[in-house]
């Protein structure tokens, strides 16, 4: 562990604006250093330069002061990022047709190397393969930038650990885990995040910075994958799955509460696992097969809870054909605007395939805040309404926000199924 020290006033360059940098931008201008946030995405850039977050973790009132003070900057100009003393990545990675897509990662190493200088230091926090920040990205930065990593700029990689809309553990009271490629680098960086963080936890070498974080999030897939398909079984031989895992959870050590839920999504869980599985697959020949089965078990979630509603609207000698359908929750979890991967979108997808009338109701979820991409842009968005509750055939609770009122959805809704395990009644049915 390091020791806070008072902080050194910094110029720091965050790229990318999303769930990751832009909350790292802002607690780096709140703590003194002058940042400059820099993304691709003209309209996000836009909105924060008017003093507006799309992030529920900033809050406008955070933007405000320091938008005024000049302590953070955003901006679409790469020149911007000239004199950086510290430089940090966050930008996505995603899957394409099962491999890794480095790309963005690759294009902000482009970016940085045309400013990077004598002294500086570059960190990747996106989340990726083991051998990446050594192999890819910052061979990146010395073809561009005519240095050498190591003898010239320091170079490592820490791990984002953000869990969008936990009020509980934020960015500051998370633990940090900091590597570098040489000594100087990995204390160079901790001594950065000291300035930002309560703990910094520094590692050996990138890899397993990079390895850690793949662990955390295939642990939980995992053990989802497990709650899951313990929930399909659970329910067919007539047994209340959740009232098994609640005695469980009575038990104070070796076990640790997972609950089944409609799938996963965010970026975690139904990427970055994959991610460890490419790696092991393309460099030692073999397969990983417990992220290979968690894959299948979650991703074929929304199938599930599509049959189980099927299934419900049958029971009540109706079709899902025509029948009118709401969804309740279109972010991936609850109290949180990320709908990235969100399995909702694939239940949106597949009933209105079976010609069923889908509406959506979300408090957090803007209309304007998500890529077409998430399939979620043209579903018909409603409040939730005692006369629209009563009008439906089905109700389904995908993410289970706090501003729902839910004595309200149990009075008024005829059939409704819960994939989240809020509700009772007798025209309730538990995923």
């Amino acid at each position: 562990m390091i020791e806070k020290r008072e902080t050194q006033r910094l110029r720091v360059v965050v790229v990318g604006q999303g769930y990751v940098g832009l909350p790292l931008a802002v607690r780096a201008a709140e703590v003194g250093h002058q940042v400059v946030g820099f993304d691709v995405d003209a309209r996000r850039v836009k909105r924060l330069m008017l003093g507006e977050s799309y992030i529920e973790d900033v809050t406008d009132s955070r933007l405000a002061p320091l938008l005024a003070a000049g302590a953070y900057r955003p901006t679409i100009d790469p020149y911007d990022c000239a004199g950086f003393d510290v430089a940090v990545v966050t930008v996505p990675t995603p899957l394409r047709d099962g491999a890794p897509d480095l790309s963005h990662v690759e294009d902000s190493a482009l970016l940085l190397g045309h400013h990077l200088t004598r002294g500086a230091t570059v960190v990747l926090e996106s989340t990726t393969y083991p051998g990446t920040t050594e192999e890819v990205f910052g061979p990146l930065l010395e073809s561009t930038s005519g240095l050498t990593a190591g003898a010239d700029f320091h170079l490592g990689y820490s791990p984002e650990r953000v869990d969008p809309g936990n009020p509980t553990w934020r960015l500051e009271n998370t633990p940090k885990i900091t590597s570098g490629i040489d000594t100087a680098s990995r204390e160079t960086i901790s001594r950065f995040y000291t300035s930002l963080v309560d703990k910094v936890v520094p590692v050996p070498c990138c890899k397993q910075a990079e390895l850690a974080k793949l662990l955390e999030n295939t642990f939980r897939h995992v053990n989802i994958a497990l709650a899951n398909e313990l929930a399909i079984f659970a329910h067919e031989l007539g047994i209340d799955v959740w009232a098994a895992i609640d005695a469980a959870s009575t038990k104070p050590f070796g076990f640790m509460r997972f609950t089944p839920g409609p799938g996963v999504g965010g970026h975690c869980l139904p990427i970055d696992p994959s991610y460890l599985s490419w790696r092991v697959q393309r460099t030692v020949g073999r397969n990983f097969r417990f992220v290979e089965l968690a894959n299948d078990v979650n991703n074929h979630m929304p199938d599930y809870v599509v049959r189980r509603l099927v299934d419900g609207l049958n029971k009540r000698k109706k079709s899902v054909n025509g029948s009118r359908v709401l969804l309740l929750g279109l972010a991936y979890k609850a109290n949180t605007g990320d709908a990235r991967e969100t399995p909702a979108a694939r239940i949106a997808e597949l009933l209105i395939g079976m010609g069923a009338e889908v509406q959506a109701a979300d408090p957090h979820v803007s209309d304007d805040a998500h890529p077409r991409a998430d399939g979620l842009a043209n579903l018909k968005r409603v409040d939730v309404t005692p006369a629209g509750l009563a009008a439906a055939d089905a109700v389904v609770l995908l993410a289970d926000h706090d501003a729902f009122n839910y004595p309200l959805i149990t009075a008024h809704a005829p059939y409704i199924l819960d994939c989240r395990r809020r509700l009772v009644g007798a025209h309730v049915d538990s995923l």
